[in-house]
């Protein structure tokens, strides 16, 4: 097959949650236990630092995948979803896996395939742990698909597992209650491994402590062992003074994720370099800084608060949930503009009232979709919104809203693209 007819075996032949969502899921971990062992257990063969959580993951992985390379380690990085390229899922040193490598992996598991009828996400996972064993990398970055407990990649023994934060998202397989989300991303934490929780909440910080003391995993919250004294923006990059709770001097950090938000997941990453030192896996502060610092261009990392143009600003965000679009809110807050131009599209099975509830009713929309199953339609999504008091147009895909918002933008306005990170894989870059 070439490249192109394997990923139309992929996509094809196996059920993909980011497109058609729930009914794509596969519980329990027979599928991709069957794949390794065909494989000859890639998960037994590699250091592993696993990550969860609602918001921030795909971020904290590849802060902590820069760290990691700058430090001098081979370093493996698995996400998803991806936006313009499936490659994106499975790195290594930043260098997304080759076509031929995908080619030759399906080939050489067709029969499993064909016989197991696995998921979309399951083969996924078994192609980037065996893409990581086969290179012999020194520590691989892991990111869950959904929640953790149940997910494909929690067949991992991790070195250290992190959890970033729990809020409302895929309520319908995760559970209503911040309680019950937080059982679910616990799920990740295993017996005697470190486990870190980016942000403290009272009502999820029993869940995990409770897990934590049943499984003897030592437990640190990134919020109370590191404080954000100040911050600012300077020259596209967020400047970032932080202090620790036992000490008196301040670090500062610049990232070139430009977000008000990372300052959440810079704490994060702070801690598990903490507890990955603390566990005998040198990473030094200088490292430490410019691994951090240029996290974006080492990793690869797109869709946070990226601006892709000026005069008028043009801004992609992945923001798809409550917590996520509060945060693009603050963001928006702290970013001057004459007016707000905001391309909309979101999928079906998230919390679409809410969110609609939370924009600005000051901005113009732009309603549009992705071209995938679970999309709500942009006629729709525009008949929503108009009960929000939301007023716009609505457009077939994202490049032609995008169009129409360029034409009618002036150069000190904003044009803000955010609701689905389907959206943000199909705008035109070029």
């Amino acid at each position: 097959m070439t490249y192109q007819q394997t990923l139309d075996y992929i996509y094809a032949r196996l059920p993909m949650f980011s497109k058609i969502g729930a009914a794509a899921i596969k519980n329990g971990f027979d599928n991709i236990l069957a794949l390794c062992a065909a494989l000859g257990d890639p998960q037994e063969k590699i250091k592993f630092i696993h990550v969860a959580g609602t918001n921030g993951k795909g971020s904290v992985s590849h802060m902590l995948a820069s760290v990691l390379q700058t430090q001098g380690y081979k370093t493996g990085l698995y996400t998803s979803p991806h936006l313009t390229d499936f490659r994106e899922r499975v790195k290594i040193d930043g260098r997304m896996i080759s076509e031929q490598e995908v080619i030759d992996f399906i080939k050489k598991t067709q029969p499993e395939i064909e016989c197991i009828r696995p998921s979309f996400f399951e083969i996924t996972v078994a192609l980037a742990l065996d893409h990581f064993a086969a290179n012999a990398v020194d520590y691989a970055v892991i990111e869950t698909g959904l929640g953790g407990r149940l997910d494909s990649t929690n067949i991992v023994r991790p070195v250290l597992s992190v959890i970033t934060n729990i809020g409302f998202d895929h309520m319908q397989l995760l559970g209503d209650t911040l309680s019950k989300i937080a059982g679910e991303k616990a799920g990740i934490i295993k017996q005697g491994v470190p486990v870190v929780i980016g942000e403290s909440h009272p009502e999820t910080a029993p869940v995990f402590l409770t897990k934590a003391h049943e499984l003897k995993a030592p437990i640190s919250f990134a919020d109370k062992q590191f404080h954000v004294e100040e911050w600012h923006h300077e020259a596209g990059e967020l400047v970032v003074e932080v202090s620790k709770s036992d000490e008196i001097d301040h670090w500062v950090y610049r990232l070139d994720l430009p977000g008000a938000y990372q300052v959440h997941n810079l704490l994060t990453v702070l801690e598990c370099c903490r507890q990955l030192n603390a566990s005998g896996i040198a990473l030094d502060e200088a490292f430490i800084v410019k691994g951090i610092a240029h996290a974006k261009r080492i990793s690869g990392l797109h869709g946070r608060w990226e601006t892709l143009q000026k005069n008028p600003a043009i801004v992609l965000d992945v923001a798809h949930n409550e917590d996520g679009v509060r945060e693009l809110l603050n963001q928006l807050e702290l970013t001057p503009y004459r007016k707000l131009h905001m391309v909309l599209g979101m999928v079906k099975d998230k919390d679409i009232n809410k969110i609609l509830s939370m924009l600005p009713s000051g901005a113009l929309y732009y309603f549009t979709n992705a071209d995938i199953p679970r999309a709500l339609p942009g006629k729709e999504l525009k008949e929503k919104a108009a009960g929000y008091r939301l007023e716009g147009a609505a457009w077939p895909d994202v490049n032609a809203a995008l169009s129409a918002a360029k034409a009618a933008a002036h150069k000190e306005d904003l044009i803000l693209v955010c609701g689905s990170v389907f959206l943000i894989g199909e705008v035109d870059r070029s």
